[in-house]
């Protein structure tokens, strides 16, 4: 597999990226037992990663003319969009589901995100494009097959993978929409505003809806850790990383790219959460990576 300059240093970023993204449901599976709600987890990551986000935020602005009020309508959409949606509707469905199956079902966002790619710029799918879509989302049926048919309450798995899918069509719209404010913004600049609005959405969400705030913020010590390890390693770091990768490579690649992500969530579930590991999640995992190989080869 060959890369110039810019295509491989996206392409290491959009891995890094999908692998920070797919311990987030590892950290919250592990905070739950504990007796946390999703949307207190919720604001205790948002609020960790809150100083990094501020930091690169003004160092990125200075020097640089300020957002004009199309932009900022736009950072404020897929602010609301990409990491306050996306994430609430998570965070809630992995109350009713495992972290491999979330990781699964919300990896329908590249589909969304081509589709709605491909209905703005009027085009159908090239061939790669569609071989690539094809090998991911048979591997990634095949392991939610499993998941669906051996779960003692479908219903419960279904309400879940509702959720999830909600988050998944949040994500795809803001990768759908990024592009441009990036380009027009730059990487870290965008990143930092867009986190920084769902930040404050999440914190509003949590105030408005927690009728004792203090009294919910008093959670054990282990909460905390793991809201700092999401918000550090599972936001921060993947946030900057993916915006960087979506400038080099372009958003439906940088999807596409990111599905190594499931993987990475089901050897992880399986190892720290003993959740099972099953000959269609081995089979689904191949199929993936030949899915993510052929997407991350040059046109």
């Amino acid at each position: 597999m060959k890369f110039g300059g810019d295509h491989g240093a996206g392409m290491a970023l959009a891995i890094l990226a999908a692998f920070g993204f797919s311990f987030k449901a590892i950290f919250v599976k592990l905070a739950y037992p504990y007796g946390v709600d999703a949307i207190t987890l919720l604001a205790l990551r948002m609020a960790f990663a809150l100083p990094i986000f501020l930091w690169v935020g003004f160092a990125a602005s200075r020097g640089m003319s300020a957002p004009t009020r199309r932009d900022w309508i736009g950072v404020v959409v897929m602010g609301l969009a990409g990491y306050y949606g996306a994430s609430i509707f998570d965070f809630l469905g992995l109350q009713y589901i495992s972290a491999g199956l979330e990781r699964l079902i919300l990896f329908t966002y590249p589909t969304l995100t081509l589709l709605f790619g491909m209905a703005l710029a009027r085009r159908l799918a090239s061939r790669r494009e569609a071989a690539a879509l094809a090998l991911c989302y048979a591997g990634i049926g095949a392991a939610f097959w499993h998941d669906l048919e051996f779960s003692p309450d479908a219903a419960t798995i279904w309400l879940g993978g509702g959720l999830v899918f909600a988050s998944a069509l949040c994500y795809a719209v803001y990768l759908t929409g990024s592009a441009r404010l990036i380009a027009r913004l730059g990487t870290l600049r965008f990143a930092a505003l867009a986190t920084l609005v769902s930040t404050a959405a999440v914190l509003g969400h949590f105030l408005a809806v927690q009728p004792d705030p203090l009294a919910a913020l008093r959670q054990p010590w282990p909460v905390y850790a793991y809201a700092l390890a999401m918000g550090l390693f599972s936001t921060a770091l993947p946030v900057f990383a993916q915006s960087a990768a979506i400038r080099r490579l372009g958003s439906s690649r940088v999807a596409l790219i990111s599905m190594l992500g499931p993987l990475a969530t089901i050897g992880f579930a399986g190892w720290l959460l003993d959740e099972a590991l099953s000959l269609a999640q081995l089979l689904g995992a191949a199929l993936v990576i030949a899915g993510v190989a052929l997407a991350s080869r040059r046109a």
